[in-house]
């Protein structure tokens, strides 16, 4: 079983992917398929006759429980490929007939700087000034696979010299340099709880892993309120609609209005050489002008207007643009 993994493992690693789906039915005996995404294509991997109990393997390596299989699960191990040391998350999830299982590779990428990250000079100027704030509120937001949680990383990595602590839940990238918790909700750890232990190491910076629901938004605000300097990230598709979330989610208007210094929403594109964020920012000013004014300045350059500038700029294709501005 481990060789199968190291194989999976490999073929991740080469085309540059970070999710491993398997999928097992009822239905012929327990078939279980193995598929990856790559650039937006799902590709089955070659059968082999033990997937079944290589599914199991997984689960018995992230400490699952076998005999839970209804209820959702999550654990984390560590696996050798090559010269490289993998962080994986295995997450297990199942339904009537069909159990999902996604197998994540959290470190499958070289430490980047915040150059990488976009090939724009005033998004690297704002990104880079992040960590510079002593207190406040600062959003990463995107939809699901737009690299928001790397452009949180990348940010954090580059700060030098100040103590960093994050909550959460659960922890996606290992990083030794600053000290991580994770939330645990059996074991009474909460979002609540963690910001308690927090304020009492003196921090310069608290990372809030993801905000999923009202108390960890409710918690990221609480921190930012009392004077610290607080980033996390959030599903939207817009910097408007990232504040409209955080507001369903309970966080009182004026209290955005007090520590909320700026948001960005991307989406990241497949260029010769790699990959490149396009992002739309709103920076203070443009915050506070939204939250009082419920619109965005003329100066404002939205999401849809920076596509279609990369796009005419030849950084991205036009068929790049147009599948995401259908």
């Amino acid at each position: 079983m481990l060789n199968r993994l190291r194989e999976c493992l490999k073929i991740a690693l080469d085309y540059g992917v970070t999710d491993i789906h398997f999928s097992v039915t009822e239905n012929n005996g327990g078939r279980t398929v193995i598929e990856m995404r790559v650039k937006d294509e799902i590709r089955m991997l070659k059968p082999h006759e033990d997937d079944d109990r290589f599914f199991q393997y997984l689960m018995y390596r992230a400490n699952l429980d076998l005999s839970h299989m209804h209820e959702p699960q999550t654990g984390r191990f560590e696996e050798s490929v090559g010269n490289a040391r993998l962080s994986l998350r295995f997450a297990v999830v199942s339904s009537y007939h069909i159990t999902s299982g996604v197998l994540r590779i959290l470190n499958n990428h070289s430490a980047l700087t915040v150059n990488d990250l976009t090939y724009d000079p005033s998004v690297r100027k704002w990104l880079s000034s992040v960590t510079c704030h002593r207190d406040g509120l600062f959003i990463f937001s995107g939809p699901t696979g737009s690299g928001k949680t790397t452009s949180l990383y990348t940010v954090l990595n580059a700060c030098e010299g100040k103590k960093i602590f994050t909550l959460e839940d659960p922890v996606e990238v290992v990083n030794e340099s600053y000290v991580q918790l994770q939330i645990n909700e059996r074991q009474h750890f909460t979002y609540e709880e963690g910001v308690r232990q927090l304020m009492r190491h003196d921090p310069d910076i608290i990372m809030i892993g993801e905000i999923r629901d009202s108390s960890a938004a409710r918690m990221a605000v609480s921190c930012a309120l009392t004077g610290h300097l607080v980033v996390t990230s959030l599903h939207s598709f817009s910097c408007v609609s990232a504040i409209s979330r955080i507001l369903d989610l309970g966080v009182q208007k004026h209290q955005l209005q007090d520590v909320l210094r700026g948001i960005s929403n991307q989406r990241l594109y497949d260029v010769p050489g790699g990959r490149t964020g396009i992002y739309e920012i709103m920076d203070r000013r443009e915050v506070m002008n939204y939250l009082t004014q419920e619109k965005t300045t003329a100066s404002f350059r939205g999401l849809r207007e920076k596509i279609m500038e990369a796009a005419e700029s030849g950084i991205i294709t036009k068929a790049q643009a147009e599948a995401d501005l259908a």
